[in-house]
């Protein structure tokens, strides 16, 4: 169980939370960009 509760808070320091969630600076509104791809990959 101490091995349990050891890992547990482990995992929560590791998950980034660092405070209270902020406003982007952005400007109101949707900003779609990148890349995606998407396929299958065989080898015969």
């Amino acid at each position: 169980m101490r091995l349990f509760s050891i890992l547990a808070v482990l995992a929560v320091a590791a998950c980034g939370v660092d405070g209270a969630p902020e406003r982007p600076a952005q400007k109101p509104g949707v900003n779609v960009s990148g890349h995606a791809t998407v396929g299958v990959v065989t080898e015969l």
